[in-house]
């Protein structure tokens, strides 16, 4: 692919503490590119979409999204920390979906869609409340829009929480262990609508998981993250039939015979 990437981590490192969690860390992802970061926990997986969101600032490097700095200005030939205005606009380019369904537990499924896009997009009652209907049919959850988070189960608030994602229309939706809290039979309808999406939708995907056999399918690149570098990436039939690195078959053996 020789077009300009929509996300690119240009030697960025993250530390907490005395921790580096990414290290010089360089990383592009291509428009409409369905990508899955996988390896061990604390390797930064989670880090690198949290910096995208503008919930964890960065210590050094550049973070690009669709081609402007996400952390910086530009001012005249000089990059500067950027103001919350930037990072507000910023922001509103990616959706995210949490391991936690974080929906509005007082708030019904459809005013959980809509308070977002009418207080930041300024759209209508109506605007909002057609756009939630649509997208709450896209996710399967049609007749489920006057119910309440704590009416649902964990398999369909998840399903409400890609829908809100979705309601701001971003370019970028960003994917953080979106199963991890499911009971494992609830697992499926939720994998089932994010790969509906990557099918149906022209957007960038990038996703953080344990379901291995889920991003073999989906992706069309793999990353294997290990002590805040990428050891390894390339096709999922690559990375999960013939890795180049020992710590990669290692990771993957672990994870795919988790009772050896």
């Amino acid at each position: 692919m020789s077009r300009e990437p929509i996300i690119r981590f240009d030697r960025v490192s993250k530390r907490f503490g005395d921790f580096t969690v990414l290290d010089n860390l360089d990383f592009e992802v291509q428009p409409n590119e369905k990508v899955t970061i996988i390896g061990p926990s604390g390797s930064g997986k989670s880090t690198v979409l949290r910096i995208l969101m503008t919930l964890e600032p960065i210590n050094d490097g550049v973070v690009y999204v669709g081609g402007d700095p996400l952390w910086h200005e530009q001012r005249g030939d000089q990059l500067t920390p950027a103001r919350e205005a930037h990072l507000r606009r910023m922001r509103e380019r990616l959706g995210m979906v949490f391991q936690q369904f974080n929906l509005f537990p007082h708030m019904t499924v459809r005013r959980n869609l809509t308070e977002a896009p009418r207080r930041v997009l300024g759209l209508s009652r109506a605007e909002a409340n057609e756009r939630a209907a649509e997208l709450l049919e896209l996710v399967n959850l049609g007749n489920q829009a006057d119910k309440y988070p704590g009416q649902l189960s964990g398999g369909q608030q998840q399903r409400v929480g890609i829908a809100r994602a979705l309601m701001m229309r971003p370019s970028i939706m960003l994917f953080d262990e979106p199963t991890s809290a499911l009971d494992p039979e609830l697992v499926g309808e939720v994998l089932k609508v994010i790969r509906q999406l990557a099918d149906t939708h022209d957007l960038t995907m990038l996703m953080v998981t344990h379901e291995m056999h889920f991003a073999r399918q989906i992706s069309d690149r793999v990353c294997f993250f290990d002590q805040g570098r990428i050891l390894e990436q390339g096709p999922p039939e690559e990375i999960f039939s013939a890795p180049r690195e020992a710590r990669t078959r290692e990771f993957l053996h672990a994870v795919l015979n988790p009772d050896e």
